[in-house]
């Protein structure tokens, strides 16, 4: 598994989304009313035309658009949603699935706390390249990444070339979860995003009570250092004893 030089850590990113953004001076309050608690980076790979695109507005903005210009490079979008009472913040990346981009959008596998392996369910040769974006995972993506393999495009039935029964076998062989999803007609999309966060929040629970705790104390810390810092007197006469 790669790591590469210079990129944020899980504990980084974790961290950076539980302490409170308070600048020096900053009332406390403020920092607790934080729009989400955590931030992960997902990342949707596979062959290009598979619907990795339509997948993600689908999710982030309830759109789908039957074309859609190829991605050049990567694109993301963010979407905010709460599973087991934690505000997660994700931020979703979009790859390019064509040759010519590989060396670009490979960059973004270490940063990448969960993935979805996608292929088209009305192309046999988008199934059979999963085995080579598995590979490349294994490769460059951080150990423990968390992963899913995606069926999409599952209202085209009627050109169907790749049996569920296939998806779910590849599936079970890799020890990912599997789904059959369709943009058009919002099949499972909720469902697999959602899924996939869970399992990345599951992976990393330890660094994130870990990171509760660490963010409480650094609250106590910047309360108590407030409460010192008033000057005496009878409205203060009765504030806890620290020492």
């Amino acid at each position: 598994m790669g790591t590469g030089e210079g990129c944020d850590t899980v504990t980084q990113i974790l961290l950076k989304a539980f302490l409170p953004r308070v600048s020096p001076g900053e009332p406390l309050a403020p920092a607790m009313a934080k729009q989400y608690d955590v931030l992960f980076r997902l990342l949707l790979i596979g062959d290009s035309g598979v619907g990795k695109t339509c997948l993600l507005c689908r999710f982030t903005d309830n759109e789908f658009h039957s074309s859609h210009i190829s991605t050049i490079g990567v694109d993301f979008k963010m979407k905010t949603i709460e599973v087991d009472g934690i505000k997660v913040r994700i931020q979703i990346w979009d790859t390019a699935g064509q040759e010519r981009y590989q060396t670009i959008t490979k960059q973004y596998y270490r940063r990448a706390q969960g993935i979805f392996l996608v292929y088209d369910i009305s192309s046999e040769r988008s199934y059979q390249h999963i085995m080579k974006w598995v590979s490349d995972v294994d490769e460059y993506a951080p150990e423990g990444v968390q992963k899913i393999l995606i069926g999409n495009k599952a209202d085209e039935e009627q050109k169907r070339q790749v049996g569920r029964e296939q998806g779910q076998q590849l599936a079970k062989e890799y020890g990912m979860d599997f789904y059959e999803t369709s943009a058009c007609t919002n099949l499972n999309i909720k469902e697999s995003f959602t899924r996939l966060t869970e399992l990345v929040l599951q992976a990393h629970r330890k660094e994130l009570e870990g990171l509760r705790t660490r963010a409480s104390n650094e609250l106590a810390l910047a309360e108590l250092e407030e409460e010192e810092g008033k000057p005496e007197g009878p409205a203060n006469s009765s504030k806890t004893c620290w020492c």
